[in-house]
C-alpha cells in the first residue's frame, strides 16, 4: 500500500499562506519605493532642481535640532558623515558638450572646496565636460594630495551625473593639445561666463582655469545655479572613506563624554605672516614672520601696520584673547574643547593661558594614535579635512578668524539645521579686551558687554547682506547659502549650561 505524505495541519497551512502573502506584500512595497524614488529623481532632473538628499543626511533641516539624548551615531548622521543607503544612480543628463574644462584650484582645503562647487556650476551652465579638478600643490602648505586623496571620486562623478558629465582625465585625442589657460574675473555673474568664456571654449575645445577662488558672484545668480552650488558642496563632495572613518571616530570619542565645542584657533605661522598680525609676539617672532612674508612673492602686501589691523578687527584673536572671550561668554571651566588648527605658532607656551582656564582641551593628535595619523602627516589638506568633519558635528563652533574654513563650516552647519556658530566681532572685542586689561572695565562689565555684543551673532536664520559693487565686503555665499536652507525650527540645545 502506497504511503502518502501527511498534509500539514490547517493552522500551519494558514500560517504558511499568511507568511507568503506578507512576503509578497513586502516585496511590492520595496519595488514601489524604488520606482517612486526613481520617478522623483527624473522629476527633479526635468525641473532642473538638484537631487534631494535622503532625510538621514540632514534630518535637522526638517525637524528640530540635536535632542538632549542624542547618541554619537545621531550626531554623525546629523552632520552628514554617514553615507546614505545605496540607491539607483540618478539618470544621466544627456547634452552636447561644448568642450572640456580643466580646473587648477588654489589655496587651502576650504578655498578649494568652494571653488570646486563654483566650477561645477559653471560647467553645468555652459554645457561643458569637466575633468576632475587638480588641487593646489604649490602654495605654502606644499601638500602633494590629489583630488582622490581628499574626496570620493566615484561618488562625486555619480552624484552629479544628472547635472554635468565629469571625467577623470582628458580623452586621448586631446592629450597632446595645449589648453587655453586663463583666470576668470573674480565675482563674475553667469552672464560673464556665457558671453566671455563659452565662445573661447567652443573655439579651443579645452580650457584651463588656473585660478578658481571667488570666481562666481555671491548674489544675483539664478536660483537653480545657487541650489546646484549647495548640492555639490553638501552632497557631492564627500571625503574619502579613510578620512570619514577617522573623523567619525573622533566625533564618537568626543560624544562619549557629552557635548563639545570646536575652537578654530587660526593662530598659525602662515596666517600671522600673511596677515602681518603680530600682537603679543616677541621682537624675534615678529622679525621671523616678516621675513616669511617677504619670502613668498604671491603674498602681495608686505608693509603692514599690525596694531592698526588688529584695531580694525582684521587679525585672528590670540589664544590669550580667546580665553577672555570664552570665559566672558559663560563657558564653564570643564567645557570639552577641540582645537581645530595646524601647529599653533609659539607652541604649548602660547596655549598655556587657555589650557590653564580650560584644561579639558583636545586635538586630533590626542584623540588618535600615531599609527592612525601617520598616513596624514605632511598632508595638511587631509588633516584639515579631519578638523572639518569634527567642526561640522560640534555643538558649538567658534572661529577666532573669518577665513575660508570659518565661513564654509558656518554655512555647512546652517545647512544641517542652523547649529550654533558664534561669529566673533573681533573689532569690538579687542577694544573691550584693551579696556579690561587697562582696568577701565571690571570683569562683570566686560562679560556683560561681550554677551550683549554676540546675542545676535549665533548664526540665526537670516539673509545675506548684499553690497553692490563690493563683493569682498558683503556676506559670502558659502557662509550663508540661504537659498538652500529650510525654515528654522525652534529647538532645544543639548546642554542648558552652554546657553548664552
Amino acid at each position: 500500500m502506497a504511503k502518502h505524505k501527511a498534509s500539514p495541519p490547517a493552522a500551519v497551512r494558514r500560517r504558511i499562506g499568511g507568511a507568503g502573502a506578507s512576503a509578497i506584500r513586502w516585496a511590492l512595497r520595496v519595488a514601489t519605493s524604488i520606482v517612486a524614488w526613481t520617478l522623483l529623481l527624473h522629476l527633479f532632473t526635468f525641473l532642473g532642481i538638484p537631487r534631494p538628499p535622503l532625510p538621514i543626511a540632514r534630518p535637522s533641516c526638517l525637524g528640530g535640532g540635536r535632542s538632549s539624548n542624542s547618541t554619537a551615531a545621531d550626531s554623525v548622521v546629523e552632520a552628514g558623515h554617514l553615507a546614505p543607503p545605496a540607491l539607483p544612480l540618478p539618470p544621466r543628463r544627456l547634452y552636447k558638450s561644448n568642450g572640456y574644462l580643466l580646473v587648477s584650484c588654489n589655496g587651502g582645503l576650504n578655498q578649494m572646496r568652494a571653488a570646486i562647487c563654483d566650477m561645477v556650476t559653471v560647467a553645468r551652465y555652459l554645457n561643458l565636460t569637466m575633468v576632475i579638478p587638480e588641487l593646489d600643490k604649490q602654495s605654502f602648505w606644499a601638500d602633494p594630495s590629489d583630488f582622490g586623496d581628499i574626496f570620493d571620486v566615484n561618488h562625486f562623478i555619480d552624484s552629479l551625473r544628472n547635472e554635468v558629465k565629469i571625467v577623470k582625465e582628458l580623452p586621448q585625442k586631446f592629450s597632446e593639445k595645449v589648453p587655453l589657460s586663463m583666470q576668470p574675473i573674480s565675482w563674475s555673474s553667469e552672464k560673464y561666463y556665457l558671453r566671455q568664456i563659452l565662445p573661447l571654449v567652443r573655439k579651443h575645445k579645452v580650457v584651463r582655469f588656473s585660478k578658481t577662488d571667488s570666481r562666481l558672484a555671491n548674489n544675483g545668480l539664478p536660483l537653480k545655479l545657487q541650489k546646484l552650488r549647495c548640492h555639490v558642496n553638501y552632497n557631492a563632495l564627500r571625503f574619502t572613506p579613510s578620512i570619514e572613518a577617522l573623523g567619525n571616530k573622533m566625533i564618537s570619542t568626543l560624544r562619549r563624554t557629552g557635548s563639545f565645542i570646536v575652537l578654530h584657533l587660526r593662530y598659525e605661522m602662515d596666517m600671522l605672516a600673511f596677515s602681518g598680525c603680530t600682537h603679543g609676539c616677541s621682537d624675534e617672532e615678529t622679525e621671523e614672520l616678516t621675513r616669511m612674508r617677504y619670502a613668498y612673492p604671491w603674498w602681495k602686501e608686505k608693509e603692514i601696520d599690525s596694531e592698526k589691523k588688529r584695531l580694525e578687527g582684521l587679525c585672528p584673536l590670540t589664544p590669550g584673547e580667546t580665553t577672555f572671550v570664552l570665559k566672558a561668554l559663560g563657558f564653564p571651566r570643564d567645557t570639552r574643547i577641540y582645537i581645530a588648527s595646524g601647529e599653533i605658532y609659539g607652541g604649548e607656551k602660547r596655549l598655556a593661558v587657555l589650557k590653564k582656564e580650560f584644561p579639558n582641551i583636545v586635538r586630533k593628535e590626542t584623540l588618535l594614535s600615531d599609527d592612525e595619523l601617520r598616513p596624514f602627516q605632511k598632508h595638511s589638506t587631509q588633516m584639515a579635512a579631519l578638523d572639518y568633519l569634527v567642526s561640522v558635528a560640534s555643538d558649538v563652533f567658534i572661529p577666532s578668524n573669518d577665513g575660508n574654513m570659518a565661513k564654509v563650516v558656518e554655512g555647512h552647519r546652517r545647512f544641517t539645521g542652523f547649529h550654533r556658530t558664534i561669529q566673533l566681532d573681533r573689532k569690538k572685542l579687542v577694544e573691550l579686551i584693551d579696556l579690561f586689561e587697562d582696568q577701565e572695565l571690571t570683569w562683570e562689565e566686560f562679560s556683560v558687554a561681550v554677551k550683549e555684543l554676540h546675542g545676535g551673532r549665533m548664526s540665526q536664520p537670516t539673509r545675506r547682506r548684499i553690497i553692490p559693487g563690493q563683493p569682498k565686503e558683503e556676506d559670502y555665499f558659502y557662509a550663508n547659502p540661504h537659498e538652500c536652507l529650510g525654515p528654522a525650527k525652534k529647538r532645544r540645545d543639548r546642554l542648558k549650561h552652554m546657553e548664552i
